[in-house]
Formats: C-alpha cells, sequence, structure tokens
C-alpha cells in the first residue's frame, strides 16, 4: 500500500487491496505509512466473499439461536479462534459479541491455516472461516455451520441463513477486494479502467469462475467504491475500539 501510495499517477502502478488494508488498518495501528482515503484514488470494487460462523460438532447448539442462548448461559465458556487480532474473522465475532450481548473467549492464531485444525480438534468452540477454509469440513460432518456473516445468503451454501435472519437484525460481515490507483491519477484513466473492469466482471468466464470458490463479484465506479470505503472504514473503526483490538 505504501509503495503505491508514492507511485507515479500514470495509471501502470495500481493496488488490489482488501478490507484490512482500506477500513480497518488505520484503527488497529498507531500510524500508518498510507492513507487509505487520502492517498488513492478508487478504481473499482471487485468482490465480496461471505464468512460462515461453524462450531464444533461438541457444542451442544444447531443454530445460532440456540448458540447465543448457550453462550448467554455461560459468558467466558466458549471459545473461538481467529486468524490473528484484528483479522476477518477476529471482528467478525467481536461484532456478533456486541450485537448479540454474549461474552465469548478470544483465541488468536497466526493465520486461518492454524486456526482450522484447533477448531476440528475441539481445541476452540467456533470461529468463523472463509468458504474454501470451510466447505469441506462442513460436508464431511466435522463442524456445523450455524449461519453465514452477510445480508443475503451465500450463492456458494443457499441454505444457510444469514445472522440477520438467525437472530441479529442488521448484522452483515464480509471480506472485499477494491482495486485503487496512486492519489492523482487522471481521472479519464481512472475510468477507463473501472469499465474494462466492470465488463469483465459482467463475463460468464469469471463470474463463474469467482463463484466456484465461494466469492461474488460486485463492480463498482470509482465513486462508489470511495464511499463504500469510508463507510466501513466508520464501522469498523468502532468495532476495533469496542474491541480493544491492537497491532502495535
Amino acid at each position: 500500500m505504501d509503495m503505491v501510495a508514492k507511485a507515479p499517477n500514470d495509471g501502470y502502478t495500481l493496488v488490489l487491496a482488501l478490507t484490512a488494508q482500506l477500513a480497518v488498518n488505520q484503527s488497529l495501528y498507531r500510524k500508518l505509512p498510507y492513507d487509505p482515503v487520502n492517498d488513492f484514488e478508487p478504481v473499482s470494487l471487485l468482490a465480496s466473499a461471505p464468512y460462515f460462523l461453524v462450531v464444533h460438532p461438541s457444542v451442544p447448539a444447531h443454530n445460532l439461536a440456540e448458540f447465543i442462548k448457550l453462550a448467554k448461559a455461560n459468558p467466558g465458556k466458549y471459545t473461538y479462534g481467529s486468524s490473528g487480532n484484528g483479522s476477518g474473522p477476529h471482528l467478525s465475532m467481536e461484532l456478533l459479541k456486541s450485537k448479540a450481548g454474549i461474552d465469548l473467549v478470544h483465541v488468536p492464531f497466526k493465520g486461518a491455516g492454524p486456526a482450522m485444525p484447533a477448531l476440528l480438534a475441539g481445541q476452540v468452540s467456533a470461529m468463523f472461516a472463509s468458504y474454501g477454509l470451510a466447505a469441506q469440513q462442513i460436508k464431511a460432518g466435522k463442524l456445523r455451520v450455524l449461519a453465514v456473516s452477510t445480508a443475503n445468503r451465500a450463492v456458494s451454501m443457499p441454505d444457510v441463513p444469514t445472522l440477520a435472519e438467525a437472530g441479529v437484525p442488521g448484522y452483515d460481515s464480509n471480506v472485499w477486494y477494491a482495486l485503487l490507483a496512486p492519489r492523482g491519477t487522471p481521472k479519464p484513466i481512472v475510468a477507463r479502467l473501472s469499465s474494462e473492469i466492470a465488463a469483465l466482471i459482467k463475463s460468464s468466464d469469471l463470474r463463474q469462475r469467482f463463484l466456484t470458490d465461494g466469492i461474488v463479484p460486485v463492480g463498482s465506479t470509482p465513486e462508489e467504491l470511495g464511499a463504500y470505503i469510508k463507510t466501513e472504514s466508520a464501522k469498523w473503526g468502532a468495532v476495533v475500539k469496542q474491541s480493544g483490538a491492537t497491532i502495535d
């Protein structure tokens, strides 16, 4: 992010950034070498992907309502794994804790890879996991899926209810991917890039490749992406503050 922020604004250097780089890190770190709003020109919101709330089969909850009831009856008893402090799975669970009024103990790992075996072994009770990480384990019965994090049901698992449907109104969390250019990149270049990406995202081949991996193709105008970054920054900044999460 720092390199692209300082790169020539001629349209030849771009950055693919995620939720963390654009809407979370400025709240996690005391000082960032880049400003996600002022150092870049938004080009397009490319795609998004949901998290699935999964629990170990030993947890006596078969739906979200039962899980919340269980957690409320046993504050601090149940644990959840994540791919690290301030990660999407961590903050997604902190958002759930806040909205549902439950107390779960966070167990951070050095990535989603180490977190999943711990969940499969029952060393932690629950986790928000990506489709790619959790799908096979769910199908094999090694994990129980309770809900999907996004406002709409996931195309990859349409039978799984959203958290909002299952009892937590207004809940919405995902990981999203965006393309940006250095600040000052000429508007005609940004507009051309955005329009070309929009055409690509509409192509059936690319859409199918995304959907096969549990990723939802989106596409947006530069203006829509700019507004979205500001909205998401405010949302996740509040979650980070309430959770006390920090990297420094």
